[in-house]
C-alpha cells in the first residue's frame, strides 16, 4: 500500500473523528465520509420540494419560493418532528418535477452554499472566472458570446449552454460527456481554458482554496459533515442549478386557457385553437406582462391585434409541429429530445473537420457509432431570447438565421442526420444513376459507393417563416424568480 493511499485512508478515517480534528490532507480532496456531529442537525435542514401544475397544492403557492412547514421522522431516533420546508413552485409547461439524485438531496443550506459558489471567482486560476461568468443570469444563463471566454482571456471552441432547464437534461455539454448537473459541475474547474490552466490536479488546488476560506469550511461542515471536497461542491452547485427553471410562456398560458375552454365546452377535445391564443394575449396586455416584449408588442397600441396574432401564433405552432419539422428534435415540456444530431454545423466546402465530430468521440472505444459522428445535442427552445447566439457554434446570430439554416437544410456532409436528408430524392439518385440516367451534378457523392447526401430544404415562405419565428418567441416564459437569478438575493434577506 503506498504512502499517498494510507495517507487518504486515513483522511476518511479521521472524518468521524471529534470537530477539533485536523484539517485532512489533501489526498483526501475528492471525498470524504461524513461525521454527523458537524451537520446541522436533522430537525434544523430544510427540505426543498418541487411542486408541479398537475398537483392541487400549485394553484395555493403564491410565488415560485414559498417557506412552510412539514411533519417528518428522524432517520437517527425515528421520532416525528416539524421542520421548516420550502416548495418550488415548477413554472407552468414543466409538468414533472427535475429528478433529484438520492445523494444529493435537496435542502435550503445546500443550495444556498451551492449558489455561493456558483457565483464566486474562487475556484479559477487566477481568480477572474466563476460560474456565472460564462452562464450569467442576465444574458439568459449563458453569455451571449460566439464562443466562452475563459482565464486569461482563452477562447473557448464552443458556444455557451444554458442552465435554463438544464436539471432536465438526460446529458450535459454538447456532446453529452456529462450524465448529470453534478458532473457538469465538475467540468469547468478541470478545463485549462475555462477556470484552470497549468495545474496537475486543478480540483486538488480548487478545494485547497475552498479549505483555506474559513467561512466555506463551516458551511461544508454543517452541510455534509466535513471539510470541502470535489463531491461536495458538485453537489452543491448542482442543486443551485436544479432551480434554474424556465417555463410559463405565453404558449404555456394558450394552452391552459385552452383547457379551460374546452373543459367549460364539455366538448372533450382538447385542441389549440387561435382564440386560445389570443384570450392568452388579451390578458397580458391587460396585466402588461412580459410577453408582450417578447413578440415585440405595445401595450398601449398593439392591445386590437390581438385576435390577429393568435392567428399566426397557430400558424406558427403548426409548423414548428409539421411542415418545418421541428417536433423531429425539439420535443416534450422542454423542447428537446435529449438525443444528438448532425446538422452539418462546421462542415467545410461538404467535409467535416475532426474537431467537429461532436458526440461520437465522446463515445468509449467499443462503442463508436459512425452515426453520431458530428453530432451535437439537441437543445430546448425555451428562452430563446435571451440565449442568442445559437448552435453549439454560435453562428447563427438570430432566430431568423436560424430558420433559414433549416430552411435549406443545414449544411451537406457525409454524415448528416438522416432528419436533416430528403432521402427519397436520395433514393431516386442512386436509381437513376443505376440505370445509367442522368444525374444532377451539384448532388454531393460520398465514399467507395458515392453515397449521395441531399439535405432536405422545407421551402417555407416568407409568411410562414416569420409566423414560426413568433411561435418560437411565444415560447420565451418569463423571468426567472430573483431568489434564483439575483446573485445577490437569498432566503431571509
Amino acid at each position: 500500500m503506498t504512502v499517498r493511499w494510507v495517507l487518504f485512508v486515513f483522511a476518511l478515517l479521521a472524518s468521524t473523528a471529534p470537530a477539533t480534528a485536523a484539517q485532512p490532507p489533501l489526498e483526501a480532496a475528492d471525498f470524504l465520509l461524513p461525521n454527523e456531529s458537524k451537520m446541522t442537525p436533522f430537525k434544523d435542514r430544510v427540505p426543498v420540494v418541487f411542486v408541479t401544475s398537475n398537483q392541487p397544492e400549485w394553484k395555493t403557492l403564491k410565488g415560485f419560493w414559498t417557506e412552510g412547514t412539514q411533519e417528518d421522522a428522524d432517520p437517527a431516533s425515528g421520532q416525528k418532528v416539524t421542520r421548516k420546508v420550502v416548495k418550488l413552485k415548477v413554472p407552468l409547461g414543466l409538468t414533472q418535477a427535475p429528478v433529484v439524485p438520492a445523494e444529493n438531496a435537496m435542502t435550503v443550506e445546500k443550495w444556498v452554499l451551492g449558489k455561493q459558489l456558483y457565483y464566486d471567482k474562487i475556484m479559477s486560476t487566477n481568480g477572474s472566472v466563476a460560474c456565472a461568468t460564462c452562464h450569467a443570469p442576465t444574458r439568459g444563463f449563458s453569455d451571449g458570446k460566439r464562443t466562452s471566454t475563459g482565464i486569461n482571456d482563452a477562447l473557448g471552441p464552443i458556444n455557451s449552454p444554458t442552465v435554463f432547464n438544464s436539471a432536465y437534461n438526460r446529458f450535459q455539454f454538447w456532446d453529452g460527456r456529462g450524465s448529470s448537473l453534478e458532473d457538469q459541475a465538475q467540468g469547468p474547474v478541470g478545463n485549462n481554458k475555462e477556470m484552470f490552466g497549468g495545474k496537475a490536479d486543478p480540483w486538488e488546488e480548487a478545494v485547497a482554496r475552498l479549505r483555506a476560506n474559513a467561512g466555506y469550511v463551516k458551511a461544508f461542515n454543517a452541510v455534509f459533515g466535513h471539510a470541502p471536497t470535489r463531491d461536495a461542491a458538485a453537489k452543491a452547485i448542482a442543486t443551485y442549478e436544479r432551480t434554474v427553471l424556465l417555463g410559463n410562456s405565453l404558449h404555456d398560458k394558450a394552452e391552459a386557457a385552452m383547457r379551460k375552454r374546452v373543459i367549460e365546452e364539455e366538448s372533450g377535445k382538447f385542441v389549440l385553437k387561435s382564440e386560445d391564443y389570443a384570450s392568452a394575449l388579451k390578458d397580458e396586455f391587460a396585466a402588461k406582462g412580459t410577453a408582450l416584449k417578447d413578440l415585440g408588442l405595445d401595450a398601449a397600441t398593439d392591445a386590437g391585434k390581438a385576435d390577429e396574432l393568435g392567428k399566426r401564433l397557430l400558424a406558427g405552432r403548426d409548423l414548428f409541429f409539421n411542415k418545418a419539422r421541428c417536433t423531429n428534435c425539439h420535443t416534450g415540456d422542454t423542447y428537446t429530445d435529449h438525443g444528438f444530431h448532425n446538422l452539418g454545423i462546421g462542415a467545410k466546402d461538404g467535409e467535416l473537420p475532426l474537431d467537429e465530430f461532436g458526440r461520437f468521440v465522446r463515445l468509449p472505444t467499443g462503442h463508436k457509432d459512425t452515426a453520431l459522428v458530428g453530432a451535437f445535442k439537441t437543445p430546448g427552445t425555451r428562452g430563446l431570447l435571451w440565449t442568442s447566439p445559437y448552435m453549439h457554434s454560435g453562428d447563427e446570430k438570430t432566430l431568423e438565421q436560424v430558420v433559414d439554416f433549416y430552411d435549406r437544410g443545414g449544411n451537406v456532409n457525409a454524415w448528416l442526420s438522416e432528419k436533416m436528408r430528403d432521402t427519397a430524392a436520395e433514393s431516386a439518385y442512386i436509381k437513376a444513376r443505376a440505370e445509367g440516367k442522368p444525374v444532377d451534378p451539384a448532388v454531393k457523392t460520398y465514399g467507395p459507393t458515392k453515397k449521395p447526401i441531399i439535405p432536405l430544404k422545407l421551402n417555407l415562405t416568407a409568411q410562414e417563416k416569420a409566423d414560426l419565428v413568433l411561435f418560437l418567441r411565444a415560447l420565451n416564459g418569463d423571468p426567472l424568480d430573483p431568489i434564483v437569478a439575483d446573485p445577490e438575493k437569498f432566503p431571509g434577506k
